[in-house]
């Protein structure tokens, strides 16, 4: 097939073959049944986790509907000292959605901005590009959650 450069008028010669063979070779088929196991299992592992640690507080005669909160609190911590000492990415490489889904993945991906921009200053770095990639909306219901929470607990 001849095809016309439209800035130059030059033509040159493409086979379609070619083309096809080249960006299959480019673009290799991903391992999809091993990624879906992979997110299986540590998506189970996050939750089993979670169960674990929320049973942990309804041992300690905490309510049930308040053993939730400081669950999740557990986790956006952990998740979150786990990006910034560099850790969280490699769990990532073989977990794949298994741990970026819950709301590790959520504490990771804000926590990760916040260290990539925190050379441009506090206010137009990392407060500016947290809120540019979580939403306004997202941030302040988890800090408003977190404060309310601490609130209820002193009280």
């Amino acid at each position: 097939m001849i095809y016309s450069s439209p800035d130059k008028g030059a033509h040159f010669l493409v086979d379609r073959r070619w083309v096809s063979e080249w960006t299959g070779f480019k673009h290799p088929r991903p391992p999809v049944f091993k990624n879906a196991v992979s997110a299986f299992l540590f998506g189970g592992l996050v939750c089993l986790l979670g169960q674990l640690v929320l049973e942990l507080f309804l041992s300690l005669g905490m309510p049930q509907q308040q053993a939730g909160n400081p669950t999740v609190a557990i986790f956006i911590f952990a998740a979150a000292l786990l990006t910034g000492l560099g850790v969280f990415d490699s769990i990532a490489q073989v977990a794949g959605a298994g741990v970026a889904i819950p709301v590790t993945g959520f504490a990771n991906s804000v926590t990760a901005m916040a260290i990539e921009f925190r050379r441009e200053g506090l206010v137009q770095g990392t407060a500016s590009k947290m809120f540019a990639l979580a939403g306004p909306v997202i941030v302040f219901g988890v800090v408003t959650a977190f404060v309310i929470g601490i609130i209820s607990a002193i009280l």
